[in-house]
């Protein structure tokens, strides 16, 4: 049965790439929608991103779209396109404070380090995401979170959008590609989007993955030869408790996946819920 699937996700070739998600989230979607699936992509847009190159255009209906978050009235925009050599559609999101100034590194400055508002800018992205839908007139079967940039939507989604108009009966599926540190935030941050901290979380930190399992009704975990996340991950009393909700798609290869194969094994998980 075909589904509606609002895959999102920060990376995707060739506007940005960093992680094995930009590879990722260029194939499966166009595979899905291949497989007959409406899939619909979002994204930062990037200060560094050609709107001329890639014919970004504007969108009536998708300009200043209001939302709250962290007690504040925000207004974010969104342009569209398509990524190259397919229809799969694609939104980008605008905001001069959070999006566009970023380097290619996206998640670091050039100095290696981490950028400290990581949280508080994916948090944003996160509500953002879920406030286009009325605008876009088109509500998905399930939202696709990829990674930890991701990982705030599964919870704002429960919190403040589930079963309100067009927010019925969609599923959340956290898709997990990696683990690092980029993964773990201040609590601070969650409670900034206004999201319960998962009671395994100790100290002052919180693993996103953790946070998102609570709420999500699926975890999709991308394990590779060399990296077996899904036993890293299953070391968190935050996701051991939801273990239930993990499906494990083991990669053959950690520098070319076959996506044929991924894409169909990532189909069947998502057509289950």
């Amino acid at each position: 049965m075909a589904k509606k699937i609002f895959y999102v996700t920060t990376e995707i070739i060739p506007f940005a790439d960093v992680t094995s998600i930009a590879e990722f989230s260029t194939n499966v979607p166009f595979l899905l929608q291949e497989k007959g699936h409406d899939i619909r992509t979002i994204i930062p847009k990037y200060g560094f991103v050609s709107e001329r190159k890639y014919i970004l255009r504007e969108v009536i209906r998708l300009r200043e779209i209001p939302f709250d978050f962290g007690g504040e009235a925000q207004v974010v925009s969104a342009k569209s396109a398509f990524i190259p050599k397919t229809r799969v559609q694609i939104y980008f999101l605008e905001d001069d404070q959070w999006f566009k100034p970023l380097t290619n590194l996206l998640y670091k400055s050039k100095n290696g380090r981490t950028l400290s508002d990581n949280g508080e800018r994916y948090g944003f992205f996160g509500k953002a995401v879920l406030a286009t839908l009325p605008h876009l007139f088109w509500t998905p079967d399930i939202f696709v979170c990829n990674g930890w940039q991701a990982a705030f939507i599964p919870g704002l989604y429960k919190e403040f959008y589930e079963g309100k108009e067009f927010y019925k009966k969609i599923k959340t599926v956290m898709a997990i590609h990696d683990f690092n540190e980029y993964a773990i935030m201040n609590k601070s941050d969650i409670e900034l989007a206004k999201i319960d901290i998962p009671k395994s979380s100790k100290g002052d930190t919180v693993n996103l993955y953790e946070l998102g399992a609570q709420y999500a009704d699926k975890i999709v975990v991308f394990d590779r030869p060399s990296d077996k996340i899904s036993e890293k991950l299953l070391k968190l009393p935050g996701i051991k408790a939801h273990k239930k909700k993990i499906k494990i798609i083991n990669l053959k290869s950690d520098e070319s996946p076959d996506y044929y194969a991924v894409s169909d094994k990532f189909e069947q998980a998502l057509l289950k819920l």
